[in-house]
């Protein structure tokens, strides 16, 4: 009977101990001494690993867990995905002080809020689990459809409409492409006073392993609080937010779509 090849052996068992533990980071230290590695071993298997994609580091000191691309193959069950995003979540809301929720298509038109995350006290805007929003909703209906190729978003606003909640509501559907090829551009939508006068919003894809949009990373605040002068980094703190749960549930983004004629 042929042996066993030391490195193969030893990275199955680091693999091993990363699913054990995932979706929870895994120190170094403790991959060395738990599992009796040599630590340059250690650290040159955990780098080969990494570059094909099956682990990934959550900084330098902090640890390792399971990788996109062996997340891609194995595939991640709705719960593990549900608490890999709770978990991004409930850290952005405390990083900006806004509420920030999960949404994802109701089976009809809208979407249904199916997770949320608050710190600040006090006046705020919130949502409910279970709340509804319309398929014109601005800043969701960006995030989730600018990804379509354009003739199935025209399909979508021929059969559903695109209501004029506010006088600053995009229902042009020239000018709503523009929002989209936008929303592409910078990875997260966003909504001043569109829906509502006193509020605002972003909003950032969560992609699938096919990559297509599964849900809705946003976030909600009354305009006071979040408006032009600091919209752009509220975004792209959303859009990143949408990343690493796309990322640490083995999903990707698609290719850029065409914007067609």
């Amino acid at each position: 009977m042929a042996s066993d090849v030391p490195a193969v052996a030893s990275s199955v068992r680091i693999l091993e101990r990363l699913a054990a533990e995932w979706p929870h980071p895994v120190a170094p230290r403790d991959l060395v001494n738990d599992l009796g590695l040599n630590r340059s071993t250690c650290y040159n298997i955990l780098a080969t690993l990494q570059r094909a994609g099956w682990v990934t580091s959550t900084g330098e000191r902090s640890g390792w867990m399971l990788g996109p691309k062996l997340l891609t193959l194995t595939g991640v069950t709705d719960s593990m995905a549900a608490t890999v995003a709770q978990q991004e979540i409930d850290e952005l809301a405390r990083r900006i002080g806004f509420i920030v929720f999960l949404a994802e298509a109701d089976g009809s038109s809208g979407y249904v809020v199916t997770a949320k995350a608050e710190r600040q006290v006090g006046v705020r805007v919130t949502v409910g689990v279970g709340e509804d929003f319309t398929f014109s909703a601005p800043a969701l209906m960006q995030a989730f459809h600018a990804w379509r190729p354009r003739a199935e978003v025209d399909d979508l606003v021929a059969r559903f409409g695109l209501k004029q909640f506010t006088p600053h509501t995009v229902t042009d559907l020239d000018s709503l492409h523009e929002q989209l090829a936008l929303t592409r551009k910078r990875g997260f939508s966003t909504s001043l006073q569109q829906y509502d006068m006193a509020q605002s919003g972003v909003a950032a894809p969560v992609f699938d392993r096919r990559g297509q949009v599964t849900r809705v990373v946003c976030s909600l605040a009354f305009f006071t609080e979040l408006h032009e002068d600091n919209v752009q980094r509220i975004g792209a703190l959303v859009s990143a937010c949408a990343d690493r749960i796309t990322a640490r549930t083995g999903g990707m983004k698609p290719p850029e779509v065409e914007d067609g004629p």
